[in-house]
């Protein structure tokens, strides 16, 4: 009886068979045309999302890689900036001992011929004084022996002792 006094609890059998073949109907009808293009377009989208993931892993991986090789790129700049470095020092270095090596050279040669200058004007200034001292005792010993040989008596007798010293073979 219970049942029977609430119309709402249970259901009119016609209500029920009109209503199952309205979601039957329904059911066909979205199955035919609502349902294959909306899983399509879910599929599609899904397929579009999993290959932007595809891509964006792809480009983090070459991302990855790229920055990896600039790491690499800069290490190796980095050794041959070193190695320019250290060339351009030891060429520094050899520059600078060649010339000191040049200047060292060029003064001992200008050392060498100052001494050698040196020891010509001595030996003029020495042939100099030698012959001012020889002209110098030629003209005292032309004035002694002028002064000396005034008396013939003088003379003979120097001539005479000269003859005596000189001993013929």
């Amino acid at each position: 009886m219970l049942l029977a006094l609430n119309p709402l609890v249970s259901p009119d059998p016609g209500l029920l068979i009109w209503s199952t073949v309205a979601f039957l109907i329904l059911f066909f009808l979205l199955s035919k045309y609502a349902w294959k293009p909306i899983i399509k377009a879910l599929d599609e989208r899904e397929r579009s999302i999993e290959d932007a993931l595809a891509k964006a892993e792809m480009a983090k991986n070459e991302m990855a890689k790229l920055t990896n090789e600039n790491e690499q790129l800069l290490k190796q700049a980095r050794i041959e900036r070193d190695l320019i470095l250290k060339e351009a020092k030891e060429l520094k270095d050899q520059i600078v001992s060649d010339a000191k090596s040049a200047a060292q050279t060029e003064g001992a040669k200008m050392i060498e011929k100052a001494r050698i200058e040196i020891d010509n004007q001595k030996l003029a200034a020495m042939a100099e004084v030698k012959s001012q001292v020889a002209s110098l005792s030629v003209q005292i010993a032309e004035k002694i022996l002028r002064k000396q040989f005034e008396d013939q008596n003088k003379q003979d007798a120097l001539v005479s002792d000269l003859l005596k010293e000189v001993k013929l073979n």
